[in-house]
């Protein structure tokens, strides 16, 4: 971090066809209020601020003002100005805003009268949010909350980034590295003051508390909703060729996304779609269909299709009413891997042709759409089991996340088989800062506030 005050457009810029109603620029940074000042009181750039020192309207509260251009003096907009004083604000520098009208040449002119101060920067993409991480109003994992909030593309998104962003995640880790630190710390005593009057039962305790740290780290590495969220739960359509699989897809996908022929094997590769169901967002895939074949590409077609069944989150198992749906139901079952009745769903399709119903079975007629709010209702409520697996604790939300606390849980479990004591608190010591990594703080002179803390040693 450089110093400077920065200075952005907090606000989607207007264009040509879609002019906005009002428009927010931010400035952050040491001369904030020198800017504010310059720009909202006329003649204040060219006096300079020693010749009558201005008052700054009142903090957090928004005032009337116009903008001026500071060289030519020329106004630019009247709008509204307000004014925060560090360090009670999101970057934990000064910071003021400027709400105007939402037109491109006001925002453009306002952008330039800005610049032409001299005494501000351009902020580069998401410096306000760093800056804020940097001066300790959030950590890495609430800043990318921010950024996921602002990506967010449904409702449950919303939520978890939400949740993210208010801190959820920061808690656990922060207690985990709590747990850490405690049992770090009566490992460091046990080896640098040997001679010191410690509690009973150190080696169990510690043992206790790798044991307990690493099952916590384990369970949450093993939850996969927040992946699911990021990227979408996989669904994947399969089953016999021409039982409709392509005209589901295109049903639910409101499109025409996927070829649909009554010549058996037209889908070779698998198609994928994205899809909101009931906020949770959706990579739909369409697969060939599964039968015995001496075609290399459409054997390559099933290939696929069994190993993007095998991997999906969710499987709709599509077969045709008119024929032998009960054979082809326990053969495909039985050989596609990880199907969970609990979830997995089948689609009894075009029922339009030949009416059939069996418990458990979902009627549909993907020509006509008879069926359809049934069968959306089943795949939300399985995608809610889903979700709700490990409900409670936040969930990992990034691979950034993974990577560092499977490298935590490794060094967990050798400090637990560690033959030396000091290896043992080397290894702990190595998950802290995998921890510490993930939230941005790494601080020793945490670990000695509670050794003396905890022992009193020196006393």
């Amino acid at each position: 971090m450089d110093g400077a005050t920065i200075y952005a457009l907090g606000t989607p810029r207007p264009s040509r066809a879609h002019p906005g109603a009002l428009s927010i620029i931010r400035l952050s940074g040491p001369r904030a209020a020198d800017a504010l000042v310059f720009l909202t009181e006329p003649g204040a750039f060219a006096r300079g601020r020693s010749a009558r020192e201005p008052v700054l309207p009142p903090p957090r509260r928004l005032v009337l003002r116009t903008l001026y251009d500071p060289l030519s003096g020329e106004a630019i907009d009247r709008g509204l100005a307000v004014w925060f004083e560090a360090p009670h604000t999101e970057t934990g520098e000064p910071m003021a805003e400027l709400h105007l009208h939402g037109g491109r040449a006001v925002v453009g002119a306002a952008l330039e009268a800005i610049r032409r101060l001299g005494i501000c920067r351009l902020a580069e993409p998401g410096e306000f949010t760093r800056r804020a991480f940097e001066h300790g109003k959030l950590d890495l994992t609430e800043a990318e909350g921010i950024a996921d909030l602002v990506a967010a593309e449904t409702e449950q998104q919303r939520r978890l980034a939400l949740q993210q962003m208010d801190g959820a995640l920061h808690r656990l880790y922060k207690a985990w590295r709590t747990l850490g630190l405690g049992t770090l710390a009566h490992l460091e005593a046990a080896i640098d003051f040997p001679d010191e009057d410690l509690p009973p039962g150190l080696d169990q305790g510690v043992r206790d508390g790798i044991t307990e740290l690493q099952a916590g780290i384990g369970a949450h590495l093993a939850d996969r909703r927040g992946e699911r969220l990021r990227d979408g739960l996989h669904i994947a359509i399969i089953g016999p060729p021409n039982a409709g699989k392509s005209s589901l897809l295109n049903l639910l996908a409101r499109r025409d996304a996927a070829i649909v022929s009554e010549t058996a094997g037209t889908t070779r590769d698998v198609i994928e779609v994205h899809l909101d169901l009931g906020g949770w967002p959706v990579v739909l895939a369409d697969t060939a269909g599964l039968r015995e074949s001496a075609d290399a590409i459409e054997q390559e077609g099933v290939r696929r299709a069994r190993a993007r069944a095998a991997t999906a989150d969710l499987r709709l198992l599509v077969l045709d009413a008119s024929d032998d749906w009960k054979t082809a139901l326990r053969m495909i079952v039985a050989a596609t891997e990880n199907w969970d009745p609990a979830r997995d769903i089948v689609v009894l399709n075009k029922i339009d042709l030949a009416a059939a119903e069996a418990a458990g079975v979902v009627p549909l007629s993907a020509r006509s759409g008879a069926g359809l709010p049934d069968l959306l209702a089943r795949l939300e409520h399985s995608a809610g089991l889903l979700m709700d697996e490990g409900a409670g604790a936040p969930p990992l939300t990034r691979a950034r996340h993974r990577e560092a606390l499977a490298e935590a849980h490794a060094s967990l479990g050798r400090a637990l088989e560690a033959p030396e004591i000091a290896l043992a608190a080397e290894d702990l010591r190595l998950a802290l800062r995998a921890i510490g990594r993930i939230t941005g703080t790494v601080r020793v002179e945490e670990l000695l506030d509670v050794i003396f803390r905890d022992f009193c040693i020196g006393k």
